[in-house]
């Protein structure tokens, strides 16, 4: 029997501070103060944050660490900690463990060499990290180092956020504020705030760590650089919920005895598309929590994959031919009293509440969608969007029958039916009838509706959860400011409510489409309705400069005019970077792996030609294979040229913008030529001969 089986309950959570452990060890007082703090009810009290420290240190102790530390999330996308020890010295030269409150709220870490986007300049050095009490503290254990983790948010000495979790928090205050307003106007007074929720699926490949030391691209970059396709990939649909093989289930049992420990509540795992690819999901939770818990869950991948001699590739798209891997945000709202304001009942014709949300957000996509498209633009993405693998670059909303269907009555005057899902009989007698949904799922689609939630699946793989979430709640809250501006001016509430969902729903139509998203006549038709298809990161990055994007994340007070154009400067240069770690990767593969390989080829072929005719044998197949790899050869040398004039030539551009677009336009077809004749060479060259691992080999190899 498994160790494991039937401590599951036990483990989970046994690393995190939680409520639980919180009401054992905090004196009845301070807990519940802290817990008032959390309901936003009061600022939190110094002495409550000294005994919550103290009770920290303490649980911390018992359980091995020797550190502490403020954890956040730098706008490097990844995750960033500064360790500090319990030790104080004392004046008999022995040493205590302490922790006091003030270092519990407030660290200080060095604020210079994380990106800024011209926020602050290299020799400034003073940033804070301020704990973010709504996430909870936990244990983290990394070999032998057991050690306190703090989840915080990041700012600069002048105040500005320099973090991913900052400018998310606001946007959760400013949803929660404007769905209030809303809520209270339709007549519930009893809910106090309204939360978004998040499930972040998150797909990734695994390759055995002796292929992924091999290869330059996947150390450097994440990616394959090089590699010809693989027989056999994704054609034979026999990966997709195939049986787990042993080693990846042992991997997989592991990484969710890990997670389980952190109170991340991964749920479901399975085989994905692609040979090699996988998914885990979690359980929703609110968005700060699932992205703290995102980020841990990297993190956590890589971690265990390595302890299984796995490499874990988290890169929107590690190999070309076969499916990239995303990461789909379930989003939803959820009141302090259990309220989902997006659960549509058995009615849902005659839920306002539900009725005005579900518009709110169709309008806020329809007239954010550059934005939110915008939210997911990187160089890994560029890959995916629009690669009949992902949904396409065209923001549309898939709502199913059931809810187009109200939709349209809503634009004709009024909700008066809704469609029923029914039974689902298969014909056998021994199967059991199965409830029917009302309507089918859509997985083309980039932001779906799947019964209680909305699914923006264009999130990149690698991406934090935080932009996208941000700009979402951001958006959303902005209708709900609107919509809320006219309920609370008018005496007949119900009779306003059904004019603004019936504008809404005239107006904003043609963003609603349930169709396949991967057809060119989607393309077409989405033109013909004026949505926007923005497949380009560089074009996508630029509309962050645009005014209305600028206006409505400063009005509701989740990034400033300067914290905006300060991220999109640094995204454009996270751009360009990546684009020439690959370029610069890309020439040290094919100078000194593949072009001496396939030069050693060729003179075994001509060694084998001259022999062939020294014997007095014809020597026609050895001579053309001479011949093609030679003219491979020197297409190869000529192509390592042009993409070393062209690097170098970009790099010398000092605008960011400009250098990006270089990037875009100059470099990246010169790379994409040098692939292509190496990959030429791939086929032919000998295969003992051969520098890198092949893809056939990295696919089913376990």
């Amino acid at each position: 029997m498994n160790e494991t089986s039937g401590k599951v309950t036990e483990m989970f959570g046994s690393n995190v501070f939680s409520d639980a452990v919180m009401r054992v060890r905090l004196p009845k007082n301070a807990y519940k103060s802290f817990k008032r703090t959390l309901d936003g009810l009061e600022p939190l009290d110094p002495a409550v944050a000294d005994v919550m420290a103290n009770a920290m240190k303490d649980w911390a102790i018992e359980k091995g660490a020797t550190h502490f530390c403020h954890w956040f999330q730098p706008m490097t996308g990844l995750t960033a900690e500064k360790h500090d020890s319990f030790i104080s010295p004392t004046p008999d030269g022995r040493t205590i463990m302490e922790f006091s409150g003030k270092e519990l709220i407030k660290g200080e870490p060095d604020a210079s060499s994380f990106p800024s986007g011209g926020l602050r300049a290299t020799f400034e050095a003073r940033g804070y990290t301020a704990w973010d009490c709504t996430s909870p503290v936990f244990v983290k254990e990394d070999g032998k180092n057991i050690t306190l983790y703090i989840p915080c948010a990041f700012c600069s000495y002048t105040g500005v956020a320099l973090d991913k979790k900052t400018p998310l928090l606001r946007s959760m205050d400013a949803l929660s504020t404007q769905a209030l307003r809303v809520l209270h106007a339709l007549g519930n007074t009893a809910s106090r705030r309204v939360t978004s929720t998040l499930g972040a699926e998150q797909e990734y490949f695994l390759v055995d760590s002796s292929f992924y030391r091999k290869r330059l691209d996947l150390m450097l970059t994440g990616r394959t650089l090089f590699g010809a396709p693989s027989p056999r990939g994704q054609e034979l649909e026999d990966h997709y919920f195939g049986s787990l093989h042993e080693r990846v289930a042992t991997f997989m049992h592991e990484l969710n005895l890990e997670l389980w420990k952190l109170g991340v509540s991964a749920k479901t795992q399975h085989n994905e598309v692609a040979p090699a690819q996988y998914e885990i999901a979690p359980v929703f939770a609110t968005v700060n929590v699932a992205t703290d818990h995102n980020q841990l869950t990297m993190e956590t991948l890589r971690k265990v994959a390595l302890r299984n001699n796995f490499c874990c590739l988290l890169h929107e798209k590690p190999f070309a031919g076969v499916n990239g891997s995303g990461k789909h945000n379930n989003w939803s709202m959820v009141t302090d009293d259990g309220m989902n304001l997006l659960e549509p009942g058995s009615t849902p014709h005659e839920n306002m509440i539900f009725l005005v949300m579900l518009c709110a957000v169709v309008r806020a996509v329809d007239k954010y969608a550059i934005l939110l498209r915008a939210s997911v633009a990187n160089a890994g993405n560029e890959h995916r969007l629009g690669a009949n693998e992902a949904p396409p670059a065209i923001v549309s909303v898939f709502l199913g029958e059931q809810l187009t269907d109200i939709f349209d009555q809503l634009a004709n005057g009024g909700a008066k039916s809704s469609t029923c899902g029914g039974d689902l009989k298969l014909g056998v007698s021994a199967l059991p009838s199965l409830p029917k949904d009302s309507t089918d799922r859509n997985r083309t689609s980039p932001f779906a509706f799947t019964g209680n939630k909305f699914e923006f699946r264009m999130v990149g793989s690698s991406q934090s959860t935080s932009g996208p979430c941000f700009v979402l709640n951001t958006i959303v809250a902005d209708v709900l400011e609107e919509i809320a501006d006219e309920l609370e001016k008018t005496s007949d509430v119900k009779g306003t409510a059904q004019k603004i969902t019936r504008r809404i729903a005239k107006e904003h139509r043609r963003i609603v489409y349930n169709g396949d998203n991967y057809t060119r006549e989607w393309v077409a038709e989405a033109e013909k309705r004026g949505l926007p298809n923005i497949r380009s990161t560089v074009d996508s990055l630029k509309t962050l400069f645009d005014k209305e994007n600028v206006e409505v994340l400063k009005k509701h007070k989740v990034l400033s005019k300067t914290e905006l154009h300060a991220r999109a400067e640094i995204l454009f240069e996270n751009y360009s970077k990546l684009l020439h770690i690959e370029s610069l990767t890309m020439l040290n593969m094919a100078r000194r792996q593949i072009l001496p390989a396939a030069s050693q080829y060729a003179g075994a072929l001509a060694a084998s030609v001259q022999s062939v005719m020294a014997a007095g044998a014809t020597s026609v197949g050895q001579s053309k294979m001479l011949v093609k790899v030679c003219e491979l050869i020197n297409q190869m040398n000529g192509n390592v040229e042009d993409l070393e004039k062209m690097v170098n030539k970009t790099e010398e551009i000092g605008n960011s913008i400009k250098q990006a677009e270089s990037y875009r336009d100059q470099v990246i077809p010169a790379m994409a030529a040098l692939r292509q004749s190496a990959d030429e060479l791939e086929k032919i060259v000998d295969a003992q001969l051969w520098p890198l691992p092949a893809y056939a080999e990295m696919f089913f190899v376990k």
